[in-house]
């Protein structure tokens, strides 16, 4: 597994995300994302959830 990120970064590489659990662990019907140049990481669905590249 790569980096993980909090939710609402900023300035993260551009890509698709997936939402992970706080140990980075699979999260049932998580919440995927496509991130561009200077785009924010949305909130996830779990307070201490976090996003990590695809």
């Amino acid at each position: 597994m790569g980096k993980t990120y909090k939710p609402g970064t900023d300035n993260v590489p551009k890509g698709n995300y997936k939402e992970v659990g706080p140990s980075g662990g699979k999260v049932q019907d998580g919440h995927h994302a496509k991130i561009d140049t200077g785009d924010r990481l949305p909130p996830t669905s779990k307070p201490k959830d976090k996003w990590v590249k695809k």
